[in-house]
């Protein structure tokens, strides 16, 4: 108490789930209340009447300036917050107040405040008041209220404000309802969902300690198994505060096989013992797997979610018959003769099997209480070397009648056991989620001999880091030259026109009295010449592009000047 931290606030929630038996410390208690205490704070009122009530023989003192500040408090004009804690301030001091103007002021406000919080503060002040006042449309903000709960995977139901704010609603909706002795507008799964929702222990309460609805829990008392060393199947009747209900009824309607759908029990009764229901399940002689219980919860009329689906597991021990071992010649020439062995002992001799041979085995599974046959979800033959380790697991699946059987062709399984001779321990592995006793039993020792292939040839290593032998390459040889007589004829024949040109130009005389020495003529005629001398250049050092380059300008001005030179002639020629 003398903290600086403790405030009356702090103390009302301490308060509000203990309480004070030390009538010395109730007394400390009270005494810090009162030296706290502001009598014009409607906030301080509220948490002091309210821990007062926690302490036997504590009065707060009050006077009529205190009562009129909580009666002024009442008024639509007030948050919500301030009725409600006006209100539970005069009632938990003692003072009279007018409940209709109380439903009037919280009618207002809810139009007001049409938050979730803000109604569950209605709720709780409404519980409060006297019964004969007009209290139908503050509980018809339950109904409302549910509507606005969100569904969490069609399993929970809760406010987006979190589980504090589902919690103090299903508290406040009990509350007034058992006020004002109305059952409270909620459907059935609402009452399921809220009750899984959380576990809140004020909403629990209210859940478990109410006139219309009680939520049932019922849980298997420990794992839901039975076995003949277990026959019973016991049970838990719960609210959901954990309290048994005992004085109900249990009652099996059915219950039926999984994998067969075949119905054993129907409309049997459990029986009570010490605060468990408990039902002998295995006189009814069920084979080993899984069952499915409808339970039944009867006896008062306020219980809900009566109907449970159960699923119960018979587990049972299994025990191995009939192991023969033999090995078999391929080609029938040799008799078979075939070793049993009984579980759990191993063969005293090894089996010896070869590309010739087949080892073969077969065994039953059965029920050690009954003596029926079981087919478990897994079944293995393991063969492990002795010297490298090496494991190689087989299936081993039954027959029609549920003889398992495995058969291990040595020349066929080579690859499996990479051609590795040798000593193996042949090992039975039986596993189920119904066995009581799983199996790991080392059957006998299998010597098996593989025909011994050739051996590869050793890969010589690669160096790395030596020079690579040179890369000779092979070109092709160039086409012979045609003899000189045959070159310098065609180059007499490509120029012989040239020289006819010239010999007739000296023998006849050659006519360049029409050709003009203007300077378009001459750069024709120079244009002409360079663009033939181009080509020779081309063919000697340029490539295409160059050579379009320097075309392109000694073209146009050849061009223009060719353009000159024609003109001139036809004036020439028009003039004359």
């Amino acid at each position: 108490l003398a903290s600086p931290m403790l405030t009356p606030a702090l103390l009302y929630l301490f308060l509000s789930v203990i309480t004070i038996k030390d009538e010395r410390f109730g007394a400390e208690v009270c005494q810090f209340l009162k030296s706290q205490l502001d009598p014009s704070s409607v906030d301080s009122l509220f948490f002091a009447a309210e821990t007062s009530q926690a302490i036997s023989g504590c009065e707060i003192p009050v006077s009529n300036e205190t009562r009129d500040i909580l009666l002024a408090a009442v008024s639509e004009d007030s948050s919500m917050t301030q009725i409600h804690r006006a209100v539970g301030a005069l009632s938990s001091l003692g003072l009279p107040l007018a409940s209709q103007e109380v439903v009037g002021a919280l009618a207002a406000r809810i139009n007001k405040e049409d938050n979730v919080m803000a109604i569950i503060l209605a709720l709780q002040t409404a519980s409060r008041l006297s019964q004969q006042a007009e209290l139908g449309r503050i509980l018809e903000e339950i109904e409302d209220l549910t509507a606005r709960l969100d569904d969490l995977g069609g399993i929970y139901l809760q406010f987006e404000e979190g589980l504090e704010a589902t919690a103090l609603f299903v508290a406040a909706a009990y509350a007034l309802s058992d006020h004002v002795d109305v059952e409270p507008p909620l459907k059935e799964k609402s009452w399921d969902s809220l009750a899984e929702a959380f576990s809140v222990a004020s909403a629990a309460a209210a859940l478990s300690n109410n006139r219309f609805h009680v939520p049932v829990i019922v849980s298997a008392q420990g794992p839901a198994t039975v076995s003949h060393n277990q026959p019973t199947l016991q049970l838990l009747v719960t609210d959901v505060m954990s309290q048994p209900l005992t004085s109900a009824s249990v009652l099996v309607e059915s219950a039926f096989a999984v994998a067969t759908k075949s119905a054993i029990l129907s409309q049997t009764p459990f029986t009570l013992n010490d605060g468990v229901f408990e039902l002998n399940f295995m006189s009814s002689q069920p084979a080993s797997g899984y069952y499915q219980f409808t339970v039944a919860v009867t006896g008062d009329s306020r219980l809900v979610a009566s109907h449970v689906e159960l699923k119960v597991k018979v587990s049972t021990e299994v025990s191995v018959s009939n192991m023969d071992l033999s090995v078999v010649d391929k080609d029938q020439s040799i008799g078979t003769k075939t070793t049993r062995v009984d579980y759990p002992s191993k063969a005293k001799s090894p089996f010896t099997a070869d590309s010739h041979q087949n080892f073969a085995m077969s065994f039953q599974l059965v029920d050690v209480n009954t003596g029926q046959e079981l087919t478990p979800h897994q079944t293995f033959v393991r063969l492990h070397n002795q010297k490298t380790g090496q494991e190689v697991v087989f299936v081993a699946e039954p027959d029609s009648k549920n003889l398992y059987k495995f058969e291990l062709d040595a020349a066929e399984r080579k690859s499996e056991f990479d051609s590795m001779s040798g000593t193996y321990s042949l090992y039975l592995i039986v596993g189920d989620a119904t066995l009581e006793n799983p199996i790991l039993w080392n059957v006998a020792d299998v010597v098996l001999k593989f025909v011994e292939e050739e051996a590869p040839a050793a890969v010589q290593p690669k160096t790395l880091y030596v020079p690579k032998p040179e890369i000779q390459h092979l070109f092709r040889e160039p086409e012979k030259k045609p003899p000189t007589v045959v070159s310098n004829t065609f180059t007499a024949l490509v120029l012989s026109p040239f020289l006819l040109l010239l010999i007739l130009w000296f023998k006849l005389g050659a006519n360049i009295s029409s050709f003009s020495f203007s300077p378009s003529t001459i750069l024709f005629h120079v244009g002409h010449a360079a663009m033939l001398g181009l080509m020779y250049v081309y063919w000697t050092h340029l490539n295409m592009f160059q050579t379009l380059k320097y075309l392109a300008i000694i073209g146009g001005v050849t061009f223009l000047a060719g353009n000159r030179m024609l003109a001139q002639k036809a004036v020439k020629r028009y003039v004359s």
